[in-house]
């Protein structure tokens, strides 16, 4: 898999805002190259939450163990609950994991290298072997979007 056909996979959703920071859109210089979403139905950037996927291209700061930084290389970033995180990872968010993965491994599902303690996960490079289970993830967390729940609960106060 590319990540123009993630970036395009993930668009196609129902109610998914994808971002794609450009030069003059005035966001940071940081993100130009990677991929947000978020559900936002109504084309709005939540004020409040995070997105619930990401396709990142390169090293933040403090996030290099996944060595971006080679050429070809991404990594998917989803945040597909506590469920799909301890079926993937072998425990749950908080606890340490029992064996280590190294994060610059493609085509594996890992807990993500910073953000596995909030319950996301990670695969750089999917490939054969997970790029099925990188769509199912990245649908799952569509469905849980914190974002789609919120919208969810206005809808029903308004009526």
């Amino acid at each position: 898999m590319t990540s123009e056909e993630i970036i395009d996979f993930v668009a196609g959703l129902d109610g998914v805002l994808a971002l794609r920071p450009a030069p003059g859109d005035g966001t940071p210089a940081i993100g130009r190259g990677d991929a947000f979403f978020y559900y936002a139905p109504d084309g709005v950037v939540p004020t409040s939450g995070q997105p619930f996927a990401t396709v990142v291209t390169k090293n933040y700061p403090g996030d290099e163990a996944s060595r971006l930084d080679r050429p070809g290389t991404f990594r998917v970033n989803i945040a597909a609950g506590k469920e799909a995180f301890v079926r993937w990872a072998g425990h749950s968010p908080r606890e340490p994991a029992s064996t280590e993965v190294d994060p610059s491994t493609s085509d594996v599902v890992i807990a993500h290298p910073v953000y596995g303690g909030a319950g996301w996960l990670a695969v750089v490079n999917p490939g054969e072997r997970t790029g099925a289970s990188t769509r199912e993830l990245l649908r799952t967390a569509h469905g849980l979007a914190r974002a789609r729940a919120r919208h969810e609960r206005r809808a029903e106060s308004a009526t």
